[in-house]
């Protein structure tokens, strides 16, 4: 399997000009990521940046009671280490492995050498982490003012966004934890979500059946951070088709 894992899978990667990606190929170590694995813990100095490919990393917010709750998610369209070219050392979140796979990381010091150089990859990090923040922000709304049902929508189309057509492994028990609600409201939305024809769910494995229906029932914060993604999307695309 990681035979078959390239950079170029991180859209943030891909999307750079040669002279940049030749400057920081060298420092890429291609890493497994388990389901789980804490990659940073709140109030640590990360110790690597994190370019996912097949894997998904979910920045929790812990609370003094336990408690928790998802505040954003990172896949194969963006990094973990915005906070270090923005100043900061370390982050009040913890980052952990949503989703298995793979991804690349290097040392905060070579990303942090690039982005001083005032180019494209600095304007590339900047738009990324404007779309971060409106991820951010988005999921606060959604949580305070949407159902369980509509957030359990949002996060099944954007964990479809990154891993594209596939079973994913999920517990409802980790999915509560990411919504930051009771286990008993994600079994109901799921059981809803499942009596329409929108999803399969067995023994912690949901297959999306129908993801236009999911889309019919979402709220319109996907679509929010959709379309701010697209924006940075378009970079890829561009140099692609040049």
């Amino acid at each position: 399997m990681s035979s078959k894992q390239d950079p170029n899978q991180n859209h943030l990667l891909a999307a750079l000009l040669e002279v940049e990606y030749d400057r920081i190929f060298p420092h890429l170590e291609l890493v497994p990521m388990k389901l789980g694995d804490v990659l940073v813990e709140s109030g640590d100095k990360q110790q690597y940046v994190y370019f996912p490919t097949t894997s998904i990393i979910s920045l929790h917010y812990l609370l003094e009671n336990g408690g928790s709750s998802e505040i954003a998610g990172v896949g194969n369209e963006g990094m973990l280490g915005v906070t270090l070219f923005m100043g900061g050392d370390s982050t009040p979140s913890r980052s952990v492995v949503q989703t298995g796979g793979f991804g690349y990381r290097m040392p905060p010091a070579v990303l942090l050498e690039q982005f001083d150089r005032a180019g494209p990859l600095m304007r590339l990090l900047l738009r990324y982490t404007q779309a971060l923040l409106t991820q951010m922000s988005q999921t606060a709304v959604c949580n305070r003012h949407h159902t369980v049902e509509q957030q359990l929508c949002r996060w099944l189309l954007l964990t479809l966004d990154r891993l594209g057509p596939k079973e994913l492994t999920m517990t409802q028990e980790l999915i509560a934890n990411m919504l930051g609600v009771r286990r008993e409201g994600v079994t109901e939305a799921a059981g809803r979500l499942q009596s329409y024809g929108y999803i399969s769910y067995r023994r912690g494995h949901i297959t999306v059946l129908d993801r236009k229906g999911l889309e019919q029932d979402v709220c319109e914060c996907y679509q929010v951070v959709k379309k701010e993604f697209a924006r940075l999307l378009s970079d890829v695309r561009h140099r692609q088709a040049a």
